[in-house]
């Protein structure tokens, strides 16, 4: 008998059909993934076996846990269930927990709610609970916050929220979406373990085929909230029938054809450059100490360059990142654009050269202007910025560039998808033609096939803009295809500098190795197909 047993499940939304006979199951013991693009009803088939439904929701079928009717039960009822017998980990941790509260307090509301235990009992097994996710009290305190931890860690603590009663059922909506490779490998890792040590079963959700590759013992794949194909992992992977399961696979793998290019006078010269923060005081009169993020980091991208940027999150990536673009100042070293001082105080006109591309569009973005008010925000940077009628024509062919339609400039911002809204943002940094663009994790959030549109966009923008720009990304296979040369850092230092390819496939330091080793790769078809047959 099944954990958990979706049947016929059909969702309507004031009246708009959402989920159109969704059937599925989940065992005991079993890890099944859903997998699909934005709007395929993947996180709305979730959130209806937690029965977390918005208003005006008509649900039809039904939503069985253990025999247990799910579907339109009473709220006592569910409350009941909730944390005691289906845990859920949210796609963002920093938005799912409480900041006003410590991590201790967290994971032992779950248990005071559910249980009869003391405060000291909680407690008790919150540590427990933390230190089974790799949190163990004596190196993090219960009374830290989240803003204190990392990414990686606070979804540990998300977990630990789920798992702290040992729920039947754990459901994983994109629970490694914004982690880099090795804290994603241990992410999974630590899933698959729970799954093995408690018996629950888990329903993961992911737009990730190569996560989902080497997780998932079954997959059903979804679109336009349907059920499309589903079937054992490697059974599906070595036949896929749906064109859908196959335009996602091709899309997974998608390769980039850059243009060749021959890389010319230096743009952006970083040399010996250092940062460091101050850690609060410990005792009244204790001397400052300091943390140091950016430890002597030198590389020169060259006019006609593309050049990524990798490692794992706290490796100094985005702290290099605002030195470069002039937003923080350098301890020591110097850092130069266009054979001009970059610092916090540089002219506008040297901005105008120098452009970013944000991990997250939509919040980039004012909401309340317009689509050509945001793109031409760069338009102040410029010493005689373009009006009337020129305006109007330089507005509509940014917009043409990055393949969306000149009437878009009278729309507001949430009227877009989300590869179009990175559209937008790409077209407002190249909308005053910068010879240098920062793309900050630019594809990190998106669906695979969107994914591929962006990245075929940026390669064609490097011929036809004649554009340079360094690439910083914890997707080790999107830098591989997008990228001529990579930089690998670690603790604030650039411990790798090579050409991709080069890189990719003889890394010289032990770290770029383990990079390589955790990133999850999509299965050999080829060789599964054979092995079926």
């Amino acid at each position: 008998m099944s954990l958990l047993t979706i049947k016929d499940l059909s969702i309507s939304i004031h009246g708009t059909p959402i989920l159109k006979d969704v059937s599925l199951s989940v065992a005991q013991g079993e890890i099944v993934a859903i997998t699909g693009e934005s709007g395929s009803g993947k996180s709305l088939t979730a959130f209806s076996v937690m029965q977390l439904l918005p208003r005006g929701t008509q649900t039809k079928g039904s939503i069985k846990l253990d025999g247990k009717e799910l579907l339109n039960a009473p709220d006592g009822d569910m409350c009941a269930l909730r944390g005691n017998d289906i845990g859920m980990v949210f796609q963002e941790p920093m938005t799912a927990l409480n900041p006003l509260m410590s991590i201790g307090d967290q994971v032992m509301e779950t248990i005071l709610l559910h249980t009869d235990s003391s405060r000291e009992q909680a407690r008790q097994r919150a540590e427990e609970t933390l230190a089974r996710v790799g949190l163990p009290p004596e190196k993090y305190s219960l009374a830290r916050f989240p803003h204190q931890l990392s990414g990686g860690q606070r979804q540990r603590v998300v977990i630990a929220m789920a798992i702290a009663l040992r729920p039947r059922l754990l459901i994983a909506d994109e629970p490694t979406t914004a982690l880099d490779v090795t804290t994603q490998a241990q992410i999974l890792d630590l899933l698959k373990d729970l799954v093995q040590d408690f018996g629950m079963g888990l329903l993961m959700i992911t737009h990730d085929l190569a996560v989902v590759s080497d997780m998932a013992e079954r997959i059903v794949v979804m679109r336009y909230g349907e059920v499309v194909e589903t079937g054992a992992t490697k059974a599906l992977f070595a036949n896929m029938q749906h064109d859908y399961t196959k335009a996602l696979f091709a899309a997974s793998a998608h390769q980039v054809a850059l243009p060749e290019n021959t890389p010319k006078d230096a743009l952006l010269v970083v040399k010996d450059a250092i940062r460091d923060y101050p850690k609060p005081r410990t005792e009244l009169f204790a001397p400052r100490t300091y943390t140091r993020a950016v430890n002597a980091v030198s590389f020169t991208l060259r006019k006609g360059e593309r050049i990524g940027l990798v490692g794992e999150s706290g490796c100094g990536k985005s702290t290099l990142t605002r030195a470069i673009l002039g937003l923080e100042p350098l301890q020591r070293g110097s850092i130069t654009a266009f054979n001009q001082r970059v610092a916090p105080d540089m002219p506008a006109a040297l901005r105008s050269g120098l452009q970013v591309v944000f991990q997250d569009p939509y919040g980039s973005f004012n909401p309340r202007h317009k689509v050509a008010r945001i793109i031409t925000e760069p338009f102040h940077l410029l010493p005689n910025p373009p009006r009337g009628q020129e305006r109007e024509n330089r507005i509509s062919q940014v917009l043409i560039a990055v393949g969306l339609h000149p009437t878009d400039a009278n729309k507001y911002i949430h009227a877009f998808s989300g590869g179009q809204r990175q559209r937008i943002a790409i077209a407002r940094a190249l909308i005053i033609n910068p010879e240098l663009i920062i793309f900050d994790e630019a594809v990190s959030a998106l669906d695979v096939s969107i994914r591929a549109q962006i990245l075929d966009l940026i390669a064609e923008l490097t011929q036809t803009h004649d554009l340079s720009y360094l690439f910083i990304s914890h997707d080790l296979s999107v830098v591989r295809t997008i990228t001529d040369r990579v930089l690998v850092m670690k603790d604030g230092e650039i411990v790798e500098d090579g050409e991709t390819e080069q890189v990719f496939t003889n890394p010289r330091h032990p770290y770029t190795a383990s990079l390589i080793k955790a990133a999850p790769t999509l299965p050999d078809v080829k060789a599964l197909t054979d092995v079926s047959s």
